[in-house]
């Protein structure tokens, strides 16, 4: 079985294309960021094998973000995401953008996840192979 830290974090820069008419990291742009953070873990920690074959998928419900600080061009940002919890169909991913320079939280978000049948659209109960992948952390610990 693949690694499967609690937190997965990765490094980048801010590219030009995510600056706004305000001159910064248009809000947007980090929801994006929140769904690729996501699926880069889910990714590192296996999980795209045992969806092979199960005509399920996971599906956003609902994004809850709180900006903080403004971002800029060219600024390291550090993304931080884990789960806090595992439901019957869903789940909660927490999110947080750090700003390398200063250590400063610019945006806390969370994600819930529902785990559906992809021909139907239906929420179905997360088969134990995948919750086993999972090492949650409700505080982000």
């Amino acid at each position: 079985m693949p690694g499967n830290p609690a937190i997965y974090t990765y490094i980048f820069n801010i590219p030009p294309e995510a600056i706004d008419a305000n001159g910064h990291v248009n809000n947007v742009t980090y929801v994006q960021w929140m769904q690729d953070a996501a699926v880069r873990h889910y990714s590192q920690m296996g999980g795209n094998k045992p969806l092979e074959g199960l005509n399920a998928t996971w599906v956003i419900r609902e994004h809850r973000v709180e900006y903080l600080l403004p971002a800029f061009e060219g600024e390291q940002v550090e993304v931080r995401t884990w789960v806090a919890d595992l439901r019957r169909v869903r789940s909660t991913r927490h999110y947080e953008f750090v700003r390398k320079t200063d250590g400063k939280l610019l945006v806390r978000g969370q994600t819930e996840w529902v785990f559906v049948e992809t021909s139907s659209g239906r929420p179905v109960a997360i088969p134990e192979e995948i919750q086993s992948l999972f090492t949650l952390r409700p505080d982000g610990k």
